[in-house]
């Protein structure tokens, strides 16, 4: 009797001792993937968004052996995407990829249907871009220190274009308490009406992606003042940072990177993370990427979520001191 009680002691110490691995296989951790992945994103197909996570998806398929499928589901601002993939099961078939506007949407939007950091895995970023700061060409303003000089002169505050409620937005609000620069957004639908007053000398400059002005800054059309990245944009090598003028802590980057729903297996995020640096540090990948403007940016999952959350934090102070309307 005490004999076999010990037995049954020890197939259950045995039994117990195998559960985090039988849990794991359950979880779909040690065979996967055996079946497609779908890839969402949140913003309009063909955009620059878009592109990236087909570049990476189409790498993904390669080393992955599996179809990794995009899903483009514009709206609200790529908040329902979001939604979307927060509410996923967490078995690594269903992805997010998302952009910077989505510390912007956590910033700018009064309730959200998921918690931006708790409802994702965050797994790694991919790329990263800075802004352009522009102006026409005839504009007294000929560097970031001559905006500077000028906006602390004049009594009235520069006016600058573009939607509302963006990065770009957000980031020239920053921009004028780190400077003390007064400016006045005109708010646009879009970039291109803005450039056009730009253009007409009703507007004295601009913020936006530096793709989109690429052509018109190389023909002196516009004139490039700064860009707000850590280092020089490659694309535009002689024109200098904001932190180069001046402004040190002024650092400013538009990312993209891919998530997960919350929950998902440690063995999958760490598998997904090498894949997508090795995806992106292939040169004929690189080359794509930097087409479209952007600069391969891998990190680390900690890394990637540590910076989600700082950049919350730091747009929705920028939001609650230039008293901007939430949505």
């Amino acid at each position: 009797m005490v004999a076999l009680t010990r037995r049954a002691v020890l197939a259950g110490l045995s039994s117990l001792g195998a559960l985090p691995a039988a849990a794991q296989s359950g979880s779909g951790a040690g065979n996967w993937p055996n079946r497609p992945i779908t890839m969402v994103h949140g913003l309009p197909p063909g955009g620059s968004v878009d592109g990236i996570v087909r570049i990476v998806a189409e790498g993904l398929s390669t080393r992955l052996g599996q179809p990794v499928v995009v899903d483009a589901r514009p709206g609200a601002g790529a908040t329902l995407a979001a939604t979307q993939v927060a509410r996923a099961t967490p078995d690594g078939y269903t992805l997010l990829g998302i952009p910077s506007g989505h510390a912007v949407s956590a910033a700018m939007y009064r309730k959200l249907a998921y918690q931006p950091v708790d409802d994702f895995t965050f797994i790694s970023t991919v790329t990263e871009y800075p802004f352009v700061l522009v102006t026409y060409p005839e504009h007294s303003i000929k560097t970031f220190k001559d905006l500077v000089a000028a906006g602390r002169s004049r009594k009235e505050p520069l006016l600058y274009g573009g939607p509302n409620g963006t990065l770009q937005h957000l980031s020239v609000e920053l921009l004028s308490r780190v400077t003390k620069v007064p400016v006045q957004l005109v708010p646009y639908r879009g970039s291109p009406q803005a450039v056009t007053d730009l253009l007409g000398k009703r507007l004295d400059f601009m913020l936006d992606p530096p793709t989109a002005h690429l052509e018109a800054i190389r023909s002196g059309q516009l004139r490039a003042l700064a860009v707000t990245g850590a280092t020089r944009f490659f694309a535009l090598p002689d024109v200098p940072t904001v932190a180069e003028s001046g402004f040190p802590d002024f650092v400013i980057g538009s990312w993209q990177g891919v998530v997960g729903p919350a929950g998902l297996p440690d063995a999958i995020v760490t598998r997904l993370n090498k894949e997508i640096a090795a995806v992106i540090a292939e040169p004929a990948v690189a080359e794509r990427l930097k087409a479209l403007g952007n600069d391969p940016n891998p990190s680390t999952p900690a890394a990637f979520k540590s910076r989600v959350a700082a950049d919350i934090d730091r747009w929705t102070k920028v939001v609650a001191a230039a008293n901007i309307e939430r949505i």
